[in-house]
């Protein structure tokens, strides 16, 4: 028998820490789930592992690769708790990053609250410079200007510096002189160009990138050091990986360098676990649904994959309302938020309306349930009184359940005010959620122009399994689909993920007039640039593939279509051959020919990615840290009448051909799958459960 090889995929969340382990050489798989600590994040990856480690008798020391995601640079965006950051703009441009796009994202709100810039007014420092929309330098930079500020801001405790000149995305002469004055001045400090962390045009959107970008960078660079070195600690001398937003893997060099790319590191590693799923099952058209300890998000995958998006937001200030947000431009998968999580809180609005989030009990102090000080009621709680997960089995056995402590938050601040029973008031909770869910990713299938009644849903997370059948139901899916890893999707997902690297220039150009040759130059530096940070990765350059794209629209709109570029001719391209493509994917997205008008390109895109890892689904191969036992227990459906004994199965009793129709439980040891009267649910040899939803009961 060969030595074991492990890869490991750690997770952190915003309520737990989840890990998945393979041995690479037999197939062998683990799962492990730890309340995640805030104070320090990486005890949360060191103590799972260790207990992991000591309940099934593995050596770490064998671990070959280790993938990590963390909600730490979104937290630290929410929390406001980055760094003391500088913003340097160009004279005239100081609240640029205030002013925004003066989108109102509700026309009807007269006190609309705007988000507000991580950068305070006092700290955003314009300089005289100023280079024209076609690159050249129309005004010097004042160097000993610059030397002035910068002296300034550091006595006033600045830790960082972001740099957002003037159309520096064609030319960033002046902002490389802006830094090389701040290193002769703090030789130390950190320093985020736009020209290198986002060189796109819109002014709003990059100053917003690069700001967010310095402001967590001097947090992430010790925060990797100090996960390596602990690892190490524990004998793991494995190579570190960090997952990006957009579904790639990165260094953790690469990753001190562009932090603003691991915003979505988690949800997006889950997308990739869906998605390589949804390529070995040969699912075509899939609703990916990860409902965890504090959020719940919905994707779209097409074709085992997932849909990319160039833009994201961040701390939204009203949940759901695009443009409320923090505009980030960087590669990422398109996500909604759709949902509250397991922790999020439920109350009574001032119009006396049941309500759920979006604030979260996380794991400090956590739902009533847990014992740890938390006396709100959440969605873990109603479904604790409503039997979809169990007070002895939930995590494995590992972790108690107070169910009357659940059932005593539940009263006093829902039951009660509410004038109804317990039950009752948890059912609301649970349903809210439920319907909540349904409508967002309805709305989010239907703008994308998909049928949700043509899509299975694959649901990953701690809560996903519970509520996918309701969230089904409600959208009339047919199908769901449940890994037994879902309780640790997002961990799992990561080992799954290629190592990749995008980047982007904008160059604004008629498409009649580009120049293929030099383009074909420039896409060649932008490759090899994506290549030498894949590489760094431990990926061979002769197994890495690219890809070039580039998104253009007609001249004078305010939006582009991404276009690919691969198979043609370069560098003798046709700019007819691309306005084929523009057409044919402009009637795609619009259900209509497109008009014979000019047509520009704005930005120019290269990607290089290492190969996809090949994990195999294999329902032997995959266990939970604990298991929960066979049995039954009272269990709440309203189309039932109420509660109706369910059966409760344990994954580990699991056989390949298994049937099992609804009423039922299946525990996986880290989430419950509810299997509802309308479901018939089967397991099969690669590990997964498929519930299919009975036509009569949707």
């Amino acid at each position: 028998m060969s030595a074991p090889v492990y890869w490991i995929g750690a997770d952190i969340g915003g309520t737990f820490t989840d890990l998945f382990v393979i041995d690479r050489a037999s197939g062998a798989c683990l799962t492990g789930k730890i309340l995640t600590d805030h104070a320090d994040p990486t005890n949360s990856i060191v103590n799972g592992l260790k207990t992991l480690a000591e309940h099934e008798a593995i050596d770490l020391s064998q671990a070959e690769r280790v993938f990590h995601g963390t909600t730490l640079v979104t937290n630290a965006v929410l929390q406001r708790r980055g760094a003391r950051s500088a913003l340097l703009v160009t004279e005239g441009f100081r609240d640029a990053v205030e002013i925004g796009t003066e989108h109102r994202f509700d026309l009807y709100d007269l006190d609309l609250d705007k988000p507000r810039p991580l950068v305070p007014r006092r700290w955003r420092r314009a300089v005289k410079e100023r280079i024209l929309a076609d690159g050249t330098i129309e005004c010097e930079l004042d160097r000993a200007q610059v030397e002035r500020e910068v002296k300034d801001l550091r006595g006033q405790g600045v830790e960082a510096f972001a740099v957002c000149l003037l159309h520096a995305y064609l030319n960033p002469e002046h902002e490389r002189a802006v830094r090389d004055v701040i290193h002769e001045i703090a030789p130390n400090v950190h320093v985020s160009l736009s020209s290198d962390i986002a060189p796109e045009i819109r002014e709003y959107e990059r100053g917003s990138t690069v700001s967010i970008n310095a402001y967590v960078a001097p947090i992430v660079a010790p925060y990797l050091h100090t996960l390596g070195q602990r690892l190490k600690g524990m004998g793991i001398q494995a190579q570190l990986l960090i997952m990006q937003s957009n579904g790639g893997i990165c260094s953790p060099r690469v990753a001190a360098q562009h932090p603003v790319r691991l915003l979505e590191s988690g949800p997006a590693a889950g997308a990739i676990g869906a998605a390589h799923i949804a390529r070995t099952t040969k699912e075509d058209k899939v609703l990916f649904f990860d409902m965890g300890g504090t959020t719940a998000k919905a994707f779209i995958l097409d074709d085992g994959r997932p849909l990319l998006a160039r833009k994201l937001e961040v701390a939204q200030v009203y949940r759901f309302k695009h443009g409320s947000g923090l505009p980030v431009q960087t590669p990422a998968i398109e996500m909604i938020e759709i949902g509250a999580g397991g922790g999020s809180i439920a109350h009574i609005d001032r119009l006396g309306l049941l309500k759920v989030g979006p604030e979260s009990a996380e794991s400090e102090p956590g739902p009533a349930c847990y014992g740890r000080g938390g006396t709100r009621p959440t969605v873990t709680d109603a479904d604790l009184v409503l039997g979809y997960i169990g007070a002895d089995s939930f995590l494995g056995g590992r972790m108690k359940l107070d169910g009357e402590a659940a059932r005593r938050a539940i009263a006093e601040h829902i039951a009660t005010p509410l004038a109804m029973s317990v039950e009752e008031a948890a059912w609301g909770i649970h349903q809210v959620v439920n319907e909540n869910m349904a409508a967002a990713a309805r709305i989010h299938l239907l703008e994308h122009g998909r049928t949700p009644e043509r899509y299975s849903m694959i649901a990953f997370g701690g809560a996903g399994p519970t509520h996918a059948y309701g969230v089904a139901k409600a959208l009339k899916l047919p199908r769901i689909v449940v890994p037994l890893q879902a309780g640790v999707g997002s961990a799992f997902g990561m080992l799954c993920a290629p190592v990749a690297f995008e980047m982007a220039q904008s160059r604004t150009v008629a498409l009649d007039a580009v120049d293929w040759p030099e383009t074909a130059q420039l896409l060649d530096r932008m490759i090899e640039e994506c290549r030498v940070n894949v590489v760094s990765a431990g990926i061979d350059s002769d197994a890495t593939s690219i890809h070039r794209s580039a998104d253009l629209r007609y001249r004078g709109q305010g939006h582009e279509i991404q276009v690919h570029l691969e198979g043609l001719p370069w560098p003798n391209v046709s700019s007819e051959a691309v306005r084929a493509r523009f057409l044919a994917e402009y009637r795609r997205l619009n259900g209509v020919d497109g008009p014979e008008l000019s047509i520009d390109v704005i930005t120019w895109r290269a990607s290089v990615r290492g190969p996809d890892p090949n994990l195999p689904l294999v329902a032997s191969n995959v266990a939970a840290e604990l298991q929960s036992a066979d049995g039954s227990r009272p269990v709440y459906f309203a189309e039932a009448g109420g509660f109706v004994s369910a059966r409760i199965v344990s994954s580990s009793s699991l056989k390949p051909g298994d049937r099992i129709g609804g009423p039922a439980i299946v525990e996986l040891g880290d989430a419950s799958v509810t299997v509802g009267p309308a479901a018939m649910a089967s397991f099969g040899a690669d590990g997964l459960i498929r519930l299919e939803l009975t036509d009569g009961e949707q």
